[in-house]
């Protein structure tokens, strides 16, 4: 009763099932009136398959073949006329009511049966329709739950495109920046390269697991809400004798984890980009400058414009950027692209027109995505006045009217992080810090004039006999 089976005994002209076969000396066989209405409108008789030229007026009948589809066409109809109306299979007698204790449908009989005795009974309808109800309200949360997985999908969709964009972008970096060196950094630019390339595709196939993965489970939720909803529609004992695999089925697919986009999936271009000249600047002996702090783009709020060397920011138009975990939603700020939990660390900032909006450091944990209550440790402008803030400690109002150039000195060992002005040399605010985490620079503005992480002078030097190479920073 397979559809193969079916199609192996259909005629090639109508499709059905064969009526009167006849078999043509080639050993096709047809339905006897099929071919003679074939036959009807050619004038030279030949076979609709093959093309053979038959002469016979009348076929001999395949009498095998005809007993064959006999028999397929019987076996077909006593199918269906057995599923027109389930009946017990203990008492051959028609399911009429529902079992409560059981959970299945039984007959008259069984009612009356040892089997059953003191059970509680339902009528097929009334227990359909009660079943039926469980299973809808069960099936919404899933519905849900498909409706949340393809949003997440779409993230995915927009995290893997983003990846290529911050991959091209950072190869034309990467290029331009090698393009200014000496022939011999050929070798540098394409180790470089491969790294970066490495890296695009080992997140891009993380990404392609996770949205592969997810495609599965929205498959399978799929194929779940559609065999509900089939079952749903089917008959009530149909329904009925399928209700317990149907809610297992459902409650099964309702314990499927919810998907998370993925933190660290985007590419990270402050380890590529990030102080590059400094980084191959080793093997050569000439004076580079390095910048301390490298902001991360992938913790840039979506307002803010990165400079290409990622050491200025400011104020701009909204960009359509991926929501991912790193990034921060309610604050127009960025992070440095590296945390702090031991030595001494300074970094200087110019600020221009308005001066600082915001500018210290946070711990790692802060809460991206909502405003921030604690964890920081900041100077920032203020109606017109400086404001040196560290919550839950009040503000602290700064005798410093203007500021042009900041030096933020970290002192992790310490506990303590210090503001200069560096035009005046003078101390500005120290905040005494307690952490028990790393500890990130970071930039807040609401300024289209950007801020800038001015860079450091290095210096190399040899020294004889041993030859070792000393670093200096100024």
């Amino acid at each position: 009763m397979s559809s193969q089976s079916e199609m192996n005994l259909s005629c090639s002209i109508c499709y059905d099932i064969f009526r009167d076969p006849i078999m043509l000396s080639c050993s096709h066989s047809f339905c006897k009136d099929c071919l003679q209405m074939w036959w009807k409108e050619k004038p030279v008789r030949k076979c609709p398959l093959c093309k053979n030229l038959h002469l016979s007026d009348d076929p001999p009948c395949n009498l095998v073949l005809k007993n064959l589809c006999e028999a397929f066409l019987l076996e077909r109809d006593q199918k269906a006329s057995l599923e027109s109306e389930a009946r017990c299979s203990l008492h051959s007698e028609k399911l009429k009511l529902f079992c409560l204790d059981h959970q299945l449908p039984v007959c008259l009989v069984c009612r009356d049966s040892k089997i059953h005795n003191k059970h509680k009974f339902r009528t097929i309808e009334e227990a359909a329709e009660d079943h039926r109800k469980v299973l809808q309200v069960l099936l919404q949360p899933l519905k849900e739950k498909l409706k949340h997985f393809k949003i997440v999908k779409g993230d995915f969709d927009q995290t893997r495109e983003h990846i290529k964009i911050q991959a091209l972008h950072t190869e034309r970096k990467i290029k331009e920046k090698f393009a200014k060196m000496h022939q011999f950094l050929q070798e540098e630019e394409k180790a470089r390269i491969t790294a970066l390339r490495a890296e695009e595709e080992q997140k891009s196939q993380m990404i392609k697991e996770k949205m592969e993965a997810l495609s599965r489970k929205i498959a399978a939720l799929l194929d779940t809400i559609r065999a509900t909803e089939e079952n749903l529609r089917a008959e009530d004992v149909s329904f009925l004798q399928n209700i317990k695999p149907a809610v297992n089925r459902v409650q099964q697919r309702t314990l499927l984890e919810e998907p998370h986009v993925v933190s660290g999936a985007l590419i990270d271009v402050a380890k590529h980009l990030g102080n590059l000249a400094f980084n191959i600047w080793k093997n050569m002996k000439e004076m580079v400058s390095c910048t301390p702090v490298i902001l991360d783009p992938n913790t840039a709020h979506q307002q803010l414009i990165l400079s290409e060397d990622l050491t200025s920011v400011s104020l701009g138009e909204r960009q359509q950027l991926p929501n991912n975990p790193e990034r921060f939603d309610h604050h127009p700020i960025v992070l440095g692209s590296e945390g702090f939990d031991s030595g001494t660390h300074s970094w200087h900032v110019e600020v221009r027109k308005d001066g600082i909006r915001c500018l210290g450091v946070l711990i790692e944990s802060v809460k991206r995505k909502e405003q921030l209550q604690t964890g920081f440790w900041e100077i920032c402008l203020q109606d017109g006045q400086y404001t040196a803030a560290a919550p839950p400690l009040p503000d602290k109002l700064l005798s410093v009217k203007k500021l042009q150039r900041v030096k933020v000195q970290l002192d992790c060992d310490r506990g303590k992080l210090s503001f200069f002005d560096l035009d005046t040399s003078t101390h500005i605010h120290t905040f005494k810090l307690s952490f028990t985490e790393k500890l990130f620079p970071y930039i807040g503005t609401h300024n289209k004039v950007p801020m800038k992480i001015l860079p450091v002078t290095v210096r190399v030097e040899q020294h004889t006999p041993s030859l070792s190479t000393g670093f200096w920073f100024s």
